[in-house]
């Protein structure tokens, strides 16, 4: 049996994040590999398979087989490897990553590339409500009218009544988004907010508004992923991908539980926390995946951050930037965007920067281990990683 090795991210490279009406799909893929080959200082040719994260290029822009589009566009299709498209709805960036995480692991593969990307502005209005619906189960929920805000706005309703939570308390999750991501030059929104501009913006699903709500926006990003023996061979400095772990849950809110616990997200941060043998508070920051400021509490509670209801305790100091546990430092979500396939990969991104001490204005001081959680959908699938160490 092939002896299990570390596993580490080499290089690490993403585009702007935002509404990018002159780029296309492939041009945003291509430039985020480049950059991270460039970062990584590695050879395109020493790549030995391909894993391509998106979401919804088949029905917005009319483009499948998003894997061999990549690797032609990239490069690289005259080396002949495996490009091979991982679609988790909007979770698929983190699970492209652990599929790289596993096929390192496993002694299989020394070098290999994930690129994650979404081209949302092709379409808009009603067109693309129906379209992001897909994400939901189509029969049981999105044919009767159901959207990603509208379930939102569910759980928000019945998690503030059972809690006797304020909505500043959801506000503020993107108030710290925007103030994160005014320091960083990727986001979608560098803009900061205050807590009356995020409680006052202009209705969704009540009490969900604007500011709760991530927008929709193009990007692409990428990560290469090396076993112990090519970091050694090549003398490079990675960042170790310490634990990786997935968990599911129904795919219809109506069939689940609770309707604000995200079970996936509980199984999968315990599994995560586990595999890397840390607890929660080892964790020096978080990346997860607010798309709605309700998933930020619910998220903070199920990951491990609070218990059921005290999530509002956290939101006013200690998400911070210098607070107790920094959360979402590359702006989120919400402010620094969610281009669906690339979000899940751009957490990875900003890890990078962040444990290699290169996150410039918004760095995490003394940051070690860092959570990354990109969630499908409503909560239907959770990626956990946890990334960093000596």
């Amino acid at each position: 049996m092939t002896e299990l090795s570390d596993v580490y991210i080499v290089g690490a490279g993403e585009t702007k994040f935002g509404e990018l009406w002159e780029r296309s799909l492939r041009e945003l893929a291509v430039e985020a590999g480049l950059r991270a080959v460039e970062n990584a200082g590695v050879y395109s040719r020493d790549v030995q398979v391909l894993y391509g994260s998106n979401s919804l290029a088949g029905i917005i822009n009319g483009q499948e087989n998003i894997g061999a589009l990549l690797s032609d566009f990239s490069g690289i299709a005259e080396n002949n490897i495996p490009a091979i498209r991982i679609e988790a709805s909007t979770a698929s960036g983190g699970a492209a990553v652990r599929q790289a995480y596993l096929a390192v692991k496993s002694g299989e593969y020394d070098l290999v590339m994930v690129g994650g990307v979404e081209k949302m502005t092709d379409v808009f209005g009603t067109e693309l409500i129906d379209l992001t619906s897909s994400v939901l189960d189509r029969e049981w929920e999105a044919f009767f009218g159901a959207t990603p805000a509208a379930l939102a706005a569910i759980s928000a309703r019945k998690y503030m009544a059972d809690f006797n939570v304020e909505k500043d308390a959801l506000a503020m999750m993107s108030v710290n988004d925007h103030a994160n991501a005014s320091k960083n030059p990727d986001a979608q929104y560098k803009n900061k907010i205050t807590l009356e501009q995020a409680l006052n913006s202009v209705a969704v699903a009540e009490p969900l508004n604007m500011m709760d709500c991530s927008p929709v926006g193009d990007g692409a990003a990428a990560v290469l992923v090396a076993s112990e023996n090519y970091v050694k061979k090549h003398k490079l400095e990675g960042v170790k991908i310490l634990s990786s772990a997935d968990a599911q849950d129904y795919l219809a809110l109506h069939s689940r539980k609770s309707l604000y616990t995200l079970d996936s997200a509980k199984v999968a941060s315990r599994k995560a926390l586990e595999g890397a043998k840390i607890k929660i508070d080892d964790v020096s920051f978080a990346e997860i995946h607010d798309s709605y400021s309700i998933y930020g509490l619910m998220e903070l509670e199920d990951l491990g951050f609070a218990q059921k209801g005290k999530a509002k305790d956290l939101v006013y100091e200690d998400i911070k930037l210098n607070g107790r546990i920094p959360i979402n430092p590359s702006g989120g979500l919400k402010a620094k965007g969610n281009p669906l396939g690339a979000t899940g990969v751009g957490q990875f991104v900003e890890a990078y920067r962040q444990l290699k001490g290169k996150a410039g204005e918004r760095q995490v001081k003394d940051s070690k281990y860092a959570m990354l959680h990109n969630m499908g959908g409503t909560g239907s699938m959770s990626v956990v990683h946890i990334v960093g160490g000596e």
